[in-house]
């Protein structure tokens, strides 16, 4: 079979992103970490203002040069041979079975891995979703700088720092449509708006979607005895997810607490019981099913059941990219309003892969949730975010989603980095993630018999084979050449689909030579 041939390169490179730390958190806030910090430690303040003031190039263009000098050497022995002595370390028996040390990070530079076998990787997933600017993106390096001012890590959540707060104001800003010259807040001071606008600050995203999950409880389940009385106190909530083609619940991932991992069908005894006791019920919508939607609502809103939540992402990662139809999820939001329902996109995933950060935006969606993470803080920090409507904002006490470590000053930083350099080059990544979706489609139309389609969107693909046994195979050859993708084969369920997640900072050339190598694989 032919090679599917590329198509004609837009001029589109990289816009330069430069900034200081003056730039990125102002200049008052700097002044006065400079000086309390020259104060503390007996130090001369003006090294301390000269690098605050200093301005890094996010991207330089010998980052990039080098990135494409590389491309070639994807899958071959760097010359250093296997790191000797590598310890096996002491996981669970599944981590072990599963774990892939010669894989391994030795070192890492944008889009590439070094692994501890010394092969060199193209990271075609972002490693694990979760880096969009590859490793060691020069941007970070305002972090360094950060700390070299003294800017404290450790906050709490009575304490939270400056620079959570500015994220805090900035995040709601960039969830309503507004840039980061644009104040946040008289959205924030709103009880009647109904946006995001409210934010807490969170560790994983798994608990970012369990903070969720305990305001919509709270409309139902009294947290401590003191609460008022909640709106459907007496009725049987019912969590709306999205299914399996088949209607069952796997389908969906709200991350590792035990009940968001009820929601997708584990401890299955347990819930049965949970169920049986009327004390909560999840039901299942096949993706993009408008006739399972409206018979939810016939069936569950009404009587002893309320609907208490509808939970899903937009792109379904973990089942196969399946990407939701925006008619499906904007008759889904109008059901939701009409019986007052709240709404949870799970962005963990798709987060800063959308131009506009939030890819909910893109759909014209309004939830009342949106938990984010993963892209926002690079793979710096674990450090996610619950966003939400002022009017959930009474549903928990103080305590109620306290994570020590989740208001971090240097994640914050992280964030602010990403989101100026992706806010700049919008444009440009929405047309190379384009690019790499249509050369995709053209190689499954050049495949047809052993693939069945593509899923997901732009950066966000996954090529859809007829079995299960043909996407181990492609995968198996694509990792031999040095690619970083997987089919989910551990799933017997799962659609037989391999996964990219291509890291925002590649180019047209890198598209090229990714559909290049998947020729010679398939």
């Amino acid at each position: 079979m032919a090679a599917v041939p590329s198509q004609p390169r837009l001029p589109l490179p990289f816009r330069p992103v430069r900034a200081s730390l003056v730039e990125l958190l102002g200049r008052d806030y700097v002044e006065a970490v400079c000086a309390g910090h020259a104060w503390l430690t007996g130090e001369d303040v003006a090294p301390l203002r000269a690098l605050a003031g200093e301005p890094v190039d996010f991207l330089p263009a010998s980052f990039m040069s080098r990135q494409l000098e590389l491309l070639d050497r994807t899958g071959q022995p760097s010359g250093m041979g296997p790191l000797p002595d590598s310890p096996a370390g002491a996981s669970t028996q599944r981590f072990q079975e599963a774990t892939r040390i010669q894989a391994a990070p030795l070192t890492g530079l944008g889009m590439f891995r070094l692994g501890e076998g010394g092969r060199l990787y193209l990271t075609t997933k972002s490693e694990h979703y979760h880096v969009p600017l590859g490793h060691a993106f020069p941007g970070y390096q305002l972090i360094d700088r950060a700390r070299a001012l003294g800017i404290p890590n450790a906050t709490h959540n009575n304490t939270r720092g400056y620079v959570t707060r500015l994220l805090e104001e900035r995040l709601v800003a960039a969830a309503n449509g507004l840039d980061e010259t644009q104040s946040a807040r008289p959205l924030i001071e709103s009880t009647e708006t109904d946006g995001l606008n409210r934010v807490l600050n969170l560790e994983t995203g798994s608990l970012a979607v369990e903070a969720a999950l305990k305001m919509l409880l709270a409309r139902f389940y009294r947290i401590q005895p003191e609460s008022d009385p909640p709106r459907y106190e007496g009725r049987i909530p019912v969590f709306l997810v999205m299914g399996n083609e088949d209607g069952g619940l796997h389908a969906n991932y709200h991350g590792t607490t035990v009940l968001t991992q009820v929601l997708r069908g584990m401890w299955e005894g347990m819930f049965a019981k949970l169920s049986q006791a009327g004390i909560f019920q999840v039901r299942a919508i096949r993706p993009n099913r408008l006739e399972d939607l409206e018979a939810a609502f016939a069936e569950c809103d009404a009587g002893p059941t309320k609907i208490a939540g509808f939970f899903h992402e937009i792109v379904m990662m973990n089942y196969g990219a399946v990407l939701l139809e925006p008619e499906f999820l904007r008759r889904a939001y109008e059901l939701c309003r009409a019986h007052d329902v709240p709404t949870v996109v799970d962005e963990i995933q798709s987060c800063m892969w959308s131009p506009g950060f939030f890819l909910f935006r893109e759909y014209g969606l309004r939830p009342t949730f949106a938990a984010i993470g993963k892209g926002f803080p690079g793979g710096e920090y674990p450090a996610s975010r619950i966003l939400f409507n002022a009017r959930m904002d009474n549903r928990l006490p103080q305590f109620g989603a306290l994570v020590t470590n989740g208001q971090e000053e240097l994640a914050a930083i992280a964030y602010l980095v990403t989101m100026r350099w992706a806010a700049a080059n919008a444009d440009v990544t929405r047309a190379i993630g384009d690019y790499y979706e249509s050369r995709l489609r053209e190689f499954a139309d050049a495949h047809r018999g052993q693939i069945a389609g593509i899923s997901g969107m732009r950066h966000m693909c996954g090529i859809v084979f007829e079995s299960l046994e043909a996407a181990g195979g492609f995968v198996r050859r694509m990792t031999e050449m040095g690619f970083d993708i997987s089919a989910q084969t551990y799933k017997a369920d799962c659609p037989p689909v391999v996964l990219t997640k291509l890291p925002l900072i590649v180019t047209h050339e890198v598209v090229d030579y990714l559909l290049g190598r998947m020729e010679q694989a398939i």
